[in-house]
């Protein structure tokens, strides 16, 4: 077969799709009959298929193209890095200036704490690697038996195998199993549980779980916990306020170290650098990866505190890890031209001060009072709406999941990208939205919620 750079019709990439591949997280079967969206340019927060339809991108891709797209500066900087130096690794006693240079910028964003970075190819290798640097900085500081992970219901840290189990999603447990040493406390989802709990004693009760399963297993034998800050795929689901400072009492106190997984909520999305700022607690390992380079190249990372790194290096020998695209210099320049983006153009606290609290003001000032919405969460740029069926018990639907499947689809006639999870429709749109693209978002929104609330017969 010949290939050219002339476009081919729709149904020809659709045909082509549907024979060769099995997409993440839908029934293929039924995606096949009815035929994939064929993106085929973007420009800031606009997308574009092969008919000729624009969207607007309210999920930033998957939570990670925190600049935009079209971004010349991301593009020249990885042209000039492919020139330079394509690829070397970080092997053989070797080192490049690319990867040298995006940790000193990185480390000099970061709180104090931190010191050391292991880079990987996205957010399920770092929470990959976390498993194994964890155990092994505990092997070194001389605790071998503390090997547990402990993760929540409904969190996400990745697909592999070690990720998906220790992440929460059950439906991703049946597929590829569990593992041993892993285990699981509830998450801190206040609108899920009817009750007479304030959202602050909620929160409260749900860290203590972490306590009690600590005590079931045995501090000796439990060597860290890993979280979101909110959830991210689970739903945007922010915890009550009392929720992170009670965690990191418990783990100070028990000696477990406090995993923050950043992968979604780093670089900007919440007005902070990172989450955990945003919510106030410290952690002691931090995993990154989607907002790192904007999604322009995959590149993923753990950041460890150090205490952790300095005792790997000066008493832990061989780390027996690597990677063949650790740190890759392409990655690695368009890393550092991204985060300087993010820096020198105030876009980080244009969202905390300006663009942030406008996304949030309207979404709450149009759908506080409507029919659907039970509850609006959110900060910066994220946001979720949770559907009710009735609002004053906080009484779900039983069908939610086909209900915001629905507002989905809808969005996407109306020329919007959000994103369903079981009762909650989330956007995350990327952090250099202007306000008349953030108004464009939520009339497109409003839109696709009022055609659901009618079929339900609310409006």
């Amino acid at each position: 077969m010949s290939m050219s750079n002339s476009p081919r019709e729709t149904g020809d990439y659709q045909a082509l799709d549907a024979r060769h591949h099995i997409h993440a997280f839908l029934d293929q079967k039924a995606l096949n009959a009815e035929g994939a969206r064929v993106m085929v340019k973007a420009d800031r927060l606009h997308i574009w298929d092969n008919d000729g339809k624009r969207y607007l991108d309210g999920m930033s891709g998957l939570w990670c193209t925190n600049l935009g797209y079209g971004r010349e500066d991301l593009v020249a900087a990885a042209a000039r890095q492919m020139e330079q130096l394509p690829y070397y690794n970080m092997f053989f006693h070797t080192t490049h200036p690319a990867v040298v240079e995006l940790s000193e910028l990185l480390f000099s964003l970061l709180p104090d704490r931190y010191s050391h970075a292991i880079y990987t190819n996205s957010g399920s290798e770092a929470n990959e690697v976390l498993i194994r640097t964890v155990r092994r900085y505990w092997q070194v500081a001389g605790q071998p038996k503390k090997r547990i992970m402990i993760g929540r219901w409904n969190g996400y840290h990745g697909s592999t195998l070690a990720t998906s189990a220790m992440g929460g999603m059950k439906f991703m447990h049946e597929m590829g199993g569990m593992l041993p040493e892993i285990a699981h406390i509830d998450e801190p989802y206040w609108y899920a549980h009817p009750g007479n709990m304030t959202p602050d004693e909620f929160g409260r009760r749900c860290a203590r779980q972490l306590e009690e399963k600590i005590l079931e297993l045995g501090a000796e034998n439990v060597a860290g916990f890993i979280a979101e800050p909110f959830q991210g795929a689970g739903g945007m689901i922010f915890p009550p306020e009392s929720y992170w400072p009670e965690i990191q009492r418990i783990c100070r106190q028990y000696n477990v170290l406090l995993c923050a997984d950043e992968v979604i909520g780093g670089f900007g999305r919440t007005g902070e650098w990172f989450a955990s700022q945003h919510f106030g607690f410290e952690p002691d390992t931090l995993s990154i990866a989607k907002g790192l380079t904007s999604g322009y190249v995959p590149m993923g990372g753990l950041i460890l505190s150090k205490k952790m790194g300095q005792t790997l290096v000066e008493e832990g020998g061989v780390f027996a890890h690597g990677l063949t695209y650790s740190g890759h210099p392409v990655a690695a320049a368009v890393a550092l031209a991204n985060i300087k983006a993010l820096r020198d153009e105030g876009i980080v606290s244009r969202v905390k001060q300006d663009t942030g609290p406008y996304l949030q003001k309207g979404l709450r000032e149009m759908f506080a009072d409507h029919p659907l919405v039970g509850e609006i969460q959110g900060a910066g740029m994220v946001a979720a709406l949770q559907f009710a069926e009735d609002k004053a018990s906080r009484r779900r639907f039983a069908n939610e999941s086909d209900i915001t499947w629905r507002c989905r689809s809808y969005g996407f006639e109306e020329g919007v990208i959000i994103r369903s999870t079981a009762g909650r429709m989330i956007m995350a749109p990327a952090l250099v939205a202007t306000h008349g693209e953030i108004d464009e978002l939520l009339e497109k929104t409003k839109c696709a919620v009022d055609r659901t609330a009618r079929d339900l017969g609310l409006l």
